[in-house]
């Protein structure tokens, strides 16, 4: 059974910085494709950055691109969000998700999720 288990969130002044991390277990990390999503109150959960598990491909929304940079260490079985110049509106509850099938940006997607870690920019 896959366990993802995510740390890093806080509290951060707008134009700080944070590094979200995400430990996988349970399964051979390196055949998963991993992604970050993120959920503010009262909306959905939207996809901020994903990365495959061969060649790394990388996707990012919009929102973050040039802000935010994932990455995985295979050698650790983690996935890392690091998140730079951080807004307001990046503040949510962000959340590790592992795929065994193609690569994708939906939750639907997404097989195994973690609990979540909280992300608060303050203004």
């Amino acid at each position: 059974q896959v366990q993802l288990v995510e740390s890093g969130g806080g509290l951060v002044q707008a134009g700080g910085s944070l590094r979200v991390s995400c430990v996988f277990s349970g399964r051979a990390f390196s055949g998963y494709n991993m992604a970050w999503f993120r959920q503010a109150p009262g909306k959905e959960r939207d996809v901020v950055a994903a990365i495959s598990w061969i060649f790394t491909n990388t996707y990012y929304a919009d929102s973050v691109k040039g802000r935010f940079t994932i990455s995985r260490d295979n050698a650790k079985s983690t996935v890392y969000l690091q998140m730079n110049n951080l807004k307001p509106e990046d503040t949510a509850l962000y959340y590790c998700a592992a795929s065994s099938a193609r690569f994708g940006i939906l939750s639907r997607e997404y097989d195994y999720w973690g609990q979540g870690t909280q992300v608060t920019v303050s203004s």
